[in-house]
């Protein structure tokens, strides 16, 4: 339940924090919106670690393979790409095929065991399930 709910929580901060960055971009560039977005984030991540954990950072730096640690760089993008989305299709669609795609991409990382994921046998439920979420995305922006 716990799980549930943190990840409900996750999805109106990602939503907030889309709608918020377009409307700062809309002041200054994208680039600078998303250098500001990442150095703040950079700070409250500092500012939670000292408060928290205080442990170096050795185990970081210690992970294989080196590619997982591109996460920061990726984050980059997908600030990025959910600016561009947003002031391109609105909020709502933006957000609705940004969902779609997260769930397509991760249930083929799951399927093939990508990036060190246990892999899993595909289920026709959760395909039928991928297949009306693409439905509702068609039946939301039928006009």
């Amino acid at each position: 339940m716990v799980g549930f709910l943190i990840a409900i929580v996750s999805g109106i901060l990602m939503s907030l924090q889309g709608v918020f960055n377009t409307e700062v971009t809309k002041n200054s560039t994208i680039w600078s919106s998303s250098a500001f977005v990442h150095f703040t984030a950079l700070l409250v991540c500092l500012a939670a670690w000292l408060l928290t954990e205080r442990t170096g950072f050795s185990g970081v730096l210690s992970v294989r393979p080196r590619y997982l640690l591109t996460g920061g760089a990726i984050g980059a993008f997908i600030t990025y790409t959910v600016i561009v989305s947003m002031d391109k299709m609105g909020p709502a669609r933006a957000v609705m095929f940004i969902v779609v795609a997260q769930v397509i991409s991760a249930y083929l990382i799951e399927v093939f065991g990508w990036f060190g994921v246990e892999k899993q046998p595909v289920s026709m439920q959760k395909v039928i399930g991928m297949a009306v979420a693409i439905a509702g995305i068609i039946l939301f922006k039928w006009k």
